[in-house]
């Protein structure tokens, strides 16, 4: 009965507890679900406002950087520099003077390189584009030196302006030019002069010594042609080995002596006298010049791709006329750079103790400006030699660079035909996208003309090995320009009758 009695008493709780449980509300049962669910709505928002946040702020430093940058180009660019699209600066209309300001201050504040026509082969022929609505072929003749042929250059009309312009200025005749000097004309005569005479007027003070300074003010007169760039090396490092730091007249003897050998050749013969013989003149091609030479310095700074202003700031164009017999021996239109020389062209902004000038020209256009029925040829003689060595120039005792003797043994011959140009680089690349070293397998020289006249003109584009020397040095043509410029201004324009006395 007992157990009975505990049986029914456990069945009515267990009843209750299931009535207790069906009066608890539903919505309590569903609280917990609720407050989870409101916790993750509410986290969910606080990350979208977050990352929003996070987009805006960078969305405005996107856009204030945007404004800074164009605020910055504005104000450091006026509308000259501003670029087009194929890279060059929009054509500004100016006039002479002012044109030609312009174009020599072009670039060189920038760090320009020099650019260079691929070879690709010997023999390879390309495109260029050097007038409108008529492409050029240029053909590859050798590697060594990189050197180009560009037949129909100029016109027979355009070779014979030149021409005539020469012939209005005046040739004036060229002569044996000193060692080392190449083929420009010689300002002096060459003499002959003892040790003694050489001394006595390195010697400017008269004392009876030499010190190093007078020997690097001779170097710098033009008054010294009776010493090339080798005897002022020898004579400069005697003077400094000697412990006085002076040389008397007998040092002076031993030293002097030995700096004459060097350039003997084995056969006896001063190796690097030059020798030519023509006339020639020059033609300047800036404003206010022919516009057949204007032309015709245009079209070079298309074929050759440099910058307007290195070419402009050249040597003027030279024209050369050779007649029955006249020549030219092999020789480098550049110089071997050294410490102690200078370019010629860059000396305003050169080393002030360089013992001499030297021609720094990064490469040579030469034009053919007429025909030769017979000789006259162009020669390089040692073009695409495997190696090169100046000692293999003198074979069974014959100089391969005097050209009356040997100009039939040369590796290449050119025959001069009317219009054609020869582009060609006197220096190699310094792997910098700057002039490197003289290339010596651009030695060349002009044979003998058997038949004939032959007219030449030779533009030489002149760079110095040193970029930033090079730099100042245009900068200060500039600067010289725009003072001469601003004085012209308080003048008068010139009359007809005053440009009739302007230089061609």
């Amino acid at each position: 009965m007992e157990e009975e009695a505990q049986e029914d008493l456990m069945e009515e709780e267990e009843e209750e507890e299931e009535h207790d449980e069906d009066n608890v509300p539903s919505s309590a049962l569903k609280a917990p679900f609720r407050a989870s669910t409101r916790m993750q709505i509410q986290r969910s928002n606080v990350c979208s406002r977050a990352y929003f946040v996070v987009v805006m702020v960078f969305f405005h430093v996107y856009i204030v950087n945007v404004i800074g940058l164009l605020l910055y180009v504005h104000y450091n660019n006026g509308p000259g520099d501003v670029v087009s699209g194929d890279g060059a600066k929009p054509e500004v209309s100016t006039s002479g003077a002012s044109r030609e300001e312009l174009h020599m201050e072009e670039d060189y504040s920038q760090s320009f390189s020099l650019p260079r026509i691929e070879g690709i082969r010997v023999g390879h022929v390309q495109q260029v584009s050097l007038v409108p609505d008529r492409t050029h072929e240029m053909r590859t003749l050798s590697l060594k030196p990189l050197l180009f042929e560009v037949p129909g250059f100029l016109s027979e009309e355009e070779c014979r302006v030149v021409v005539q312009l020469a012939q209005l200025k005046g040739l004036m005749e060229s002569r044996t030019t000193a060692p080392g000097r190449g083929p420009e004309e010689s300002s002096q005569p060459l003499l002959s002069f003892s040790t003694e005479e050489v001394f006595s007027l390195l010697d400017l003070n008269q004392d009876g010594l030499l010190q190093k300074q007078e020997i690097v003010s001779h170097s710098r007169s033009r008054d010294g042609t009776w010493l090339n760039p080798d005897n002022l090396r020898h004579i400069l490092s005697g003077l400094e080995a000697r412990p006085t730091g002076l040389l008397t007249l007998d040092d002076f003897r031993h030293v002097y002596d030995q700096s004459q050998r060097p350039g003997q050749q084995r056969s006896g013969k001063p190796r690097s006298h030059f020798k030519q013989r023509n006339k020639h003149t020059r033609l300047h091609q800036g404003p206010g010049s022919h516009h057949v030479l204007q032309t015709l310095r245009n079209r070079l700074i298309s074929l050759t791709r440099l910058p307007s202003s290195l070419v402009e700031l050249s040597e003027p164009l030279q024209v050369i006329r050779y007649e029955h017999g006249d020549f030219g021996d092999a020789h480098h239109d550049s110089g071997a750079s050294r410490s102690e020389t200078t370019c010629a062209h860059s000396r305003l902004a050169g080393n002030s103790s360089a013992l001499t000038e030297v021609s720094c020209r990064y490469l040579t256009v030469l034009f053919y400006l007429s025909s030769v029925e017979e000789g006259g040829e162009t020669t390089f003689p040692v073009a695409d030699n495997r190696t090169y060595e100046e000692q293999a120039l003198v074979q069974d005792g014959v100089d391969l660079t005097d050209t009356q003797q040997t100009c039939d043994r040369g590796n290449m011959r050119i025959k001069p035909a009317a219009g054609t140009a020869l582009l060609w680089y006197n220096h190699l690349s310094d792997g910098r996208g700057w002039m490197g070293e003289l290339d010596e397998y651009s030695l060349h020289g002009d044979c003998p003309v058997s038949r004939g006249m032959k007219w030449t003109a030779n533009s030489w584009v002149n760079v110095d090995p040193d970029h930033q020397q090079q730099a100042r040095y245009q900068r200060q043509v500039a600067q010289r320009h725009r003072a001469k410029s601003g004085m012209e201004e308080h003048y008068q324009p010139l009359s007809h009758s005053d440009l009739l006395h302007q230089d061609l």
